[in-house]
């Protein structure tokens, strides 16, 4: 094997996608995937900490995007206006990313390790909004709650996305599940 991978961490993704889908996420090990790239284990392990890593490396990517995109929102924004422009951005995090979503979200499913996995990213991210809307000045208890109301909406949206057909972007579900609990709550 070259010294030089171009694009290994693709190569890495790509390969332990397969590899979950063929044998379980359980079965299979980061000296397989490697393997699967064309890659050593050791250039595996410079790219991941482990092969749950696969799945879940974009999430600190995800966190610092909300965070930076939440700071630079108008400071005269609300809380949810705030983190509706945040969601309506992060839309382009996803693009061109259907189809690893998709397939990323059923090995998720398939394995419990992995759904615990999976909401406790959620719930970091939650952290990191309430976080920051406390430094933009909300109370505690409203940042929390405009943070947790911000997570489901995007958990929401994602979800409806990967559910369908990949032709409308992640934002297009984004929108529409945030115009839906805007009408929830307007009767409030």
């Amino acid at each position: 094997m070259s010294r030089w991978e171009p694009n290994a961490r693709g190569r890495l993704e790509r390969a332990a996608l397969d590899l979950y889908r063929e044998h379980g996420f359980e079965q299979t090990t980061a000296a397989q995937i490697a393997e699967r790239a064309g890659l050593t284990e050791r250039t595996f392990f410079r790219h991941y900490a482990d092969k749950r890593e696969v799945l879940f490396g974009g999430a600190s990517v995800m966190e610092e995007f909300f965070v930076e995109t939440l700071t630079g929102a108008p400071e005269t924004a609300g809380p949810l206006d705030a983190i509706a422009a945040t969601l309506h951005a992060a839309g382009a995090l996803f693009e061109g990313r259907y189809e690893f979503a998709r397939q990323r979200q059923e090995i998720i499913m398939a394995s419990p390790e992995l759904r615990e996995r999976e909401l406790n990213k959620l719930a970091s991210l939650s952290r990191a909004v309430a976080d920051t809307l406390e430094r933009r000045g909300v109370p505690a208890d409203a940042a929390h709650l405009a943070a947790e109301v911000g997570t489901a909406v995007f958990k929401v949206g994602f979800e409806r996305w990967i559910g369908s057909d990949g032709t409308r972007p992640l934002e297009d579900f984004l929108g529409e599940a945030l115009r839906e609990l805007r009408a929830l709550t307007a009767g409030c």
